[in-house]
């Protein structure tokens, strides 16, 4: 599977380069690299290409509050108020360590990450610009702490300065020393210097209008370390992740108890029901607990201009690191159709979103009606489809909305005005496909 679909995806999201490692027993079972790192100089992604994994870095930050708190330095239940100067709090409920953890702390996304990497005309260069941002945002709380999940940026970067105050070092110092160094993470680094001299590290990418690579570089600022600043090797992260299966430990070093890492990888608070029953967050990492009646622990990162994608099975004892330096890789459904595979599962019959997306590729194309009189096209975008026509004033776009979930058959409507208007695709084979908007459309053979 791994060798088949990643080029297919990687060619139809125009990926540049990716790395992805499997371990299993402790044992990297395959590591590879596809594509070009640099795509200019054609240079090879090697399964040691340095990556911006975003916010794959997070539960790295979650493990050394844990390590704290397992150490007694730090009161999983406090008020974070205690550490440091967060002022912010809904009605009489203060916001705790575990709110941050969990993303559960009433507060939704400030867009901070967003303030740092658009040099946006925002004070954002120290973590007193950070209290003075956040410290203001008391009419954003939107809930109660514990209440709702809101993926929440800014509250693993409050954990970052918490883990500094604490320890009474740089986060990327206490983490290098804590957790990389034990595990024999020598290349993995928070530092821009570092990066930019590494022999095997990326160049990042974002997509120009026309959707294609275009050099970039990564925003790499000490304020983003806590929320998705590690760089690192797919190959590395292996050793991570076989310590987070063996529940704290890998080899004869043990990061934390198994106690201590069975919380971060349970759910604290459930977010929306996916394809896969009750979902959620643990501390760092989401997780599912009933994929092919197996539990799942994962998280994805990006950094705008590159990403990550971490996941194991702690029953199977089976996980997969991935990083590319250019984002659109549907990493969670790739990982989950690689995890059925290893079950003896087909992919398709086990990941819901891959059939769905087969069946709107499939219906995506050209159409005309009679003789060619009027035309249009189905364009199929991350996962969604648009009706769109050309006239005297433009192009016109018209989100098709699916009348069943699951796409079990071919109903769509658009809306308007509180009117839902019926689409409907009559497709007798994946190369003859009617198309029904008031009017008769064909699908073109292309």
């Amino acid at each position: 599977m791994i060798e088949t679909t990643i080029p297919e995806l990687m060619a139809e999201m125009k990926i540049p380069g990716l790395s992805i490692a499997l371990v299993k027993d402790g044992e990297i079972l395959y590591a590879k690299g596809f594509g070009a790192r640099d795509r200019e100089s054609n240079l090879p992604a090697t399964s040691e290409t340095l990556y911006g994994i975003g916010s794959c870095s997070k539960s790295f930050t979650a493990l050394s509050v844990m390590q704290l708190v397992e150490k007694g330095e730090i009161g999983l239940h406090d008020p974070v108020s205690k550490y440091v100067p967060l002022k912010i709090r809904f009605q009489d409920k203060p916001i705790t360590v575990h709110h941050l953890l969990s993303h559960s702390s009433g507060i939704p996304g400030l867009g901070t990450s967003t303030i740092l990497r658009s040099a946006l005309p925002i004070p954002m260069s120290s973590f007193d610009d950070h209290y003075r941002f956040v410290n203001g945002a008391q009419d954003e709380i939107a809930d109660e702490p514990g209440k709702k999940f809101f993926y929440l940026n800014a509250g693993y970067a409050t954990l970052q300065n918490m883990v500094q105050k604490i320890s009474k070092m740089r986060l990327d110092e206490y983490v290098e020393k804590n957790i990389l160094k034990p595990l024999g993470m020598k290349r993995c680094t928070y530092s821009k210097e570092r990066f930019e001299k590494d022999p095997d590290a990326m160049t990042a990418y974002i997509r120009d209008k026309d959707g294609k690579p275009t050099p970039s570089k990564p925003v790499i600022h000490e304020l983003l370390f806590g929320r998705g600043g590690l760089l690192c090797p797919v190959t590395e992260l292996t050793n991570y992740l076989s310590a987070n299966i063996n529940k704290g430990k890998f080899k004869d070093i043990v990061l934390v108890s198994p106690d201590i890492m069975e919380d971060m990888h349970k759910i604290q608070i459930e977010t929306p029901r996916g394809w896969y029953g009750k979902q959620g967050y643990g501390y760092g990492w989401s997780v599912i607990e009933d994929f092919l009646d197996r539990k799942v622990v994962m998280h994805g990162g990006s950094i705008m201009v590159s990403g990550g994608y971490l996941a194991f099975m702690p029953e199977e004892k089976v996980g997969v690191a991935m990083g590319y330096n250019m984002l659109g890789m549907p990493s969670q459904e790739f990982v989950l159709g690689l995890f059925a595979t290893l079950l003896g599962k087909e992919p398709e019959e086990a990941i819901p979103a891959l059939k769905i997306r087969k069946k709107l590729k499939m219906l995506a194309g050209r159409y005309e009606t009679y003789r060619g009189l009027s035309k249009a096209e189905v364009v199929y975008r991350e996962g969604r489809l648009s009706f769109e026509q050309d006239n005297e004033y433009g192009r016109t776009s018209v989100p098709l909305i699916p009348e069943n979930e699951k796409i079990e058959n071919y109903d769509f409507y658009t809306y308007s005005d509180g009117i839902k208007n019926p689409i409907t695709f009559d497709v007798q084979s994946p190369e003859k496909i009617d198309l029904y908007v008031g009017i008769r459309f064909h699908k073109i053979r292309e």
